[in-house]
């Protein structure tokens, strides 16, 4: 049975031990043998020091088709796997060549690869000047499984990043990888920083267009930005993202820290999606804290940011439906009855809508999935109480609830009432959530036990309790000689 490994720590040891004692002490304090202890003595040099083994002890069993068969594989295509290649040797030669040859292969095609394979590519660190470049990106960071309200939330992250110091800036990212989102976020990282580099770099984000006018016009609206912030717009080459590597890298650590900081807390749901900015920003801070240092010395060296924000948003005009929404960003939005049929101006922000008639704001509202729906029940309610029934199939109904307890209460109903009581029911809801209960009331459902449902009345009566008419008050009228006699004390 052989011994334990001896390298060097051991034989230095074992020499040092050898010096004050006999060669059997020696080797019984170190837990060796006498004949080891006598080999050690003969040799001159150390374990590390030994030249490799350049014999073999076994047959090689790919020695007959090395180079007539291995080879021209290798060359054809030289990222073929050694198990590709021994299945094919197999298959060709079951008799000399089995599975148990795997790793003899796969040292062989190792060592040809170092010794005769085709040149790897190979990174160029850069060295990195203070307030030259900053860099934009985005990630996919719906994997963390974040939810608001009970719902996940399908999201990315816009990130800039100072390449020199580190700073950076990240924002949540309801919709793709567009112009809007793209300016809205570098905007808000320099006004925050109170700087701006002489460079931004970017990847293709042309990729996230559909045709060639798309593609056109954000190149023509990035480079207008470029040039109101006073910065020179750059981009990496199509598909090598290591060129746009001071992002890319942060990308990572930046999900790693939200994960971190995801556990800590206990729970990845938020009430809203302003608590999960609010999160975001926290995490962000205490990144850049760890970064101060630099970022002091790279301050100098930056740009003034420009007397005013440029433009971070697209105009479009739109038309009120007869079902009370309108279309914008490939997104569907309620808007208030009286607007149907009229022509609304709606400008498209990088995390919500504004829509105008004339110069009126009409609506406002968060950006919304694509071909999705964001639907406020306050606009289409009016209409409801007059046709409740409308609600059991009405196309935008699950984007119409306020609250997920909403959502639950009406798959309830819809097991233990007949259509018509679930209807009214949840329309006298909804009418009660307008009047400024909707919070309350969602705590009461969320309270409700298994097979209770809400007493609308009771409810009314205890979110709207009833006023009584204050009785009339009794006013007497002063005499004359009260006048009189305040004369003549103020005479006196």
């Amino acid at each position: 049975m052989p011994g334990k490994w001896l390298g060097d720590t051991q034989v230095k040891r074992y020499k040092e031990l050898r010096r004050k004692f006999g060669q059997e002490v020696a080797a019984n304090k170190m837990g060796i043998s006498v004949r080891t202890a006598r080999r050690i003595e003969r040799q001159d040099w150390l374990p590390s020091h030994r030249e490799a083994r350049a014999w073999r002890t076994r047959k090689d069993p790919f020695a007959a088709y090395w180079e007539t068969e291995v080879l021209p594989l290798l060359r054809q295509a030289p990222g073929l796997l050694a198990t590709t290649i021994l299945d094919e040797l197999h298959r060709r030669h079951p008799e000399d060549i089995s599975g148990s040859h795997l790793r003899t292969l796969q040292r062989r095609i190792r060592d040809w690869r170092a010794l005769e394979g085709p040149d790897q590519e190979i990174f160029f660190p850069q060295e990195q000047e203070p307030g030259r470049q900053g860099l934009s990106d985005f990630t996919e960071v719906t994997e963390l499984g974040i939810t608001v309200g009970g719902q996940l939330l399908v999201h990315r992250l816009y990130q800039f990043v100072l390449a020199y110091s580190g700073w950076r800036h990240a924002e949540v990212v309801l919709g793709g990888e567009s112009f809007v989102a793209l300016s809205g976020g570098l905007q808000n990282a320099l006004w925050r920083l109170g700087g701006v580099p002489r460079e931004h770099r970017t990847d293709h984000l042309t990729a996230a267009y559909n045709n060639q006018t798309e593609q056109e016009e954000l190149t023509r609206r990035y480079a207008a930005l470029c040039e109101d912030y006073g910065m020179r717009p750059t981009k990496n080459n199509l598909g090598e993202s290591q060129e746009n590597g001071s992002v890319e890298a942060r990308q990572g650590s930046l999900k790693r820290a939200i994960d971190q900081a995801l556990l800590l807390r206990g729970s990845r749901d938020f009430a809203d999606l302003e608590g999960y900015r609010r999160f975001l920003d926290g995490i962000v801070s205490q990144l850049n804290r760890k970064i101060q240092k630099r970022l002091t010395e790279e301050r100098p060296y930056l740009h003034d940011l420009p007397r005013q924000r440029s433009v971070d948003w697209w105009e479009t005009t739109v038309r009120v439906s007869s079902n009370g929404v309108f279309r914008a960003a490939n997104v569907a939005y309620s808007a208030p009855s009286r607007l149907r049929g009229y022509p609304l101006q709606v400008r498209v922000y990088a995390d919500h809508i504004e829509a105008y008639y004339g110069s009126t704001l009409v609506v406002r509202a968060d950006k919304g999935p694509r071909d999705g729906a964001i639907i406020d029940y306050r606009h289409i309610l009016p209409m409801l109480r007059r046709k409740p029934g409308a609600l059991l199939r009405y196309v935008y109904r699950d984007a119409l609830f306020p609250h997920p307890a909403y959502r639950t209460l009406w798959e309830r109903l819809q097991e233990e009432c007949t259509e018509r009581e679930a209807c009214r029911l949840m329309v006298g809801l909804l009418d009660l959530a307008a009047d400024g209960y909707e919070s309350a009331l969602a705590h009461h459902l969320e309270a409700l036990g298994e097979g209770e449902l809400p007493d609308l009345e009771s409810l009314r009566q205890a979110l709207r309790p009833v006023l009584l008419d204050p009785e009339d008050p009794e006013i007497q009228m002063p005499t004359l000689e009260i006048f009189d006699q305040l004369l003549t004390e103020v005479l006196a």
